[in-house]
């Protein structure tokens, strides 16, 4: 049989794992652990388990007895939040080493297991979001028909009578009909948004974050900071260019309609995660797009149906601007998520990287 390197299994799991001592130094930990803390390998091994999150859910005393003692340990649903305040849901399993794997560290040894359960829950409501915008996305689309075709005959009735019409104040009540139509005309194409992917080429998404950026110090305000966060590494990918930096753009002006109140702080992060799954599909890897803000947060009972239509927080708000990003992230193969509390909010959007444009069945109007 060939001989497969234990490392690269570990680094292929989705599991977090990682190699603790008595005093909770971790030795060791895979990709998939370095994904759910947000720090690299280097720095998981640089600090004890205590420095590496804000909350793991479990007593630490608890997990070094355990060690100490070489007994087993499993917590189930605890919540871990990551020191950029991620937040996760994780089922916990500490398994004592009786055989040290690594010579150069004496003592007892544990192998801690962080198994993330709201995976799960996310694919599920993902899954359960994307066919109920749909049912919204049909239903707009049969009022767009109703809308669009009564509209068309109204304003080329308003310009045939203004044809007829010589008196001016006459012809500016026309010109107001007219201009009324072509408004909400505009309206309705704003509210179906993309319904089938366009051509994509290669593009850099550091510089469509750079343009939304630019684009957003034009309009914040003093007190809002606007920071950024990438990874270099970050390959060009196949996208739209033009309609990525629609969905960014939508995303940041919400969190500065947040933050106009009272101020704040406003980061654009990239990073790489691995097998990820988008709807019923699993990516070897996938781009980490997130947009955070430390605003007062989305109320609770907006989160189900945040992405739908019409739906909106804002007495000023249209509703349009979260709906459209979450077509476009559709029709790039990826998805939108969502997490808020008081004083920390974060869009992440998650596209693939390496793969081809994902195609839907075009639909007409």
């Amino acid at each position: 049989m060939p001989n497969i390197s234990p490392t690269i299994l570990l680094n292929h799991m989705v599991t977090a794992v990682l190699v603790i001592d008595q005093q909770l130094q971790t030795h060791y930990a895979n990709t998939a652990a370095e994904q759910l803390f947000g720090l690299g390998c280097h720095k998981l091994t640089q600090a004890p388990l205590t420095e590496m999150c804000q909350q793991l859910g479990v007593e630490m005393h608890r997990l070094q007895d355990a060690v100490v003692q070489a007994q087993g340990l499993t917590i189930n649903t605890a919540a871990l939040i990551s020191l950029d305040s991620r937040q996760h849901a994780v089922d916990i399993t500490l398994v004592p080493l009786e055989q040290s794997p690594l010579p150069h560290v004496s003592g007892p040894l544990g192998l801690l297991e962080l198994r993330q359960v709201d995976q799960q829950k996310r694919i599920h409501q993902q899954l359960s979001q994307d066919a109920q915008q749909q049912a919204a996305q049909f239903l707009v689309r049969n009022l767009a028909h109703e809308i669009k075709n009564p509209l068309g005959g109204l304003r080329g009735a308003a310009q045939l009578l203004s044809r007829e019409l010589h008196e001016p104040h006459l012809q500016e009540f026309t010109g107001m009909i007219i201009e009324q139509a072509d408004r909400l005309r505009a309206l309705v194409d704003r509210l179906l948004g993309p319904q089938r992917p366009t051509p994509h080429s290669m593009h850099n998404i550091h510089q469509i974050c750079d343009k939304v950026l630019q684009l957003a110090r034009l309009t914040s305000a003093d007190e809002i900071e606007l920071k950024r966060d990438y990874d270099p590494s970050i390959p060009d990918m196949l996208m739209d260019a033009d309609q990525l930096q629609q969905a960014l753009l939508n995303i940041v002006q919400n969190a500065l309609q947040a933050l106009e109140s009272q101020g704040g702080e406003i980061c654009i992060r990239t990073r790489t995660r691995h097998q990820v799954t988008v709807g019923s599909v699993r990516h070897r890897l996938v781009l980490e797009l997130s947009v955070t803000d430390n605003g007062p947060g989305i109320p609770p009972e907006l989160m189900d149906t945040l992405f739908y239509p019409m739906v909106t927080g804002k007495q000023t708000g249209s509703g349009l601007g979260l709906s459209i990003a979450h077509n476009i992230a559709r029709l790039h193969g990826g998805r939108i998520d969502c997490e808020s509390i008081a004083g920390h909010t974060a869009f992440t959007l998650l596209l693939p990287l390496g793969s081809q444009p994902h195609t839907q069945p075009e639909e007409s109007l």
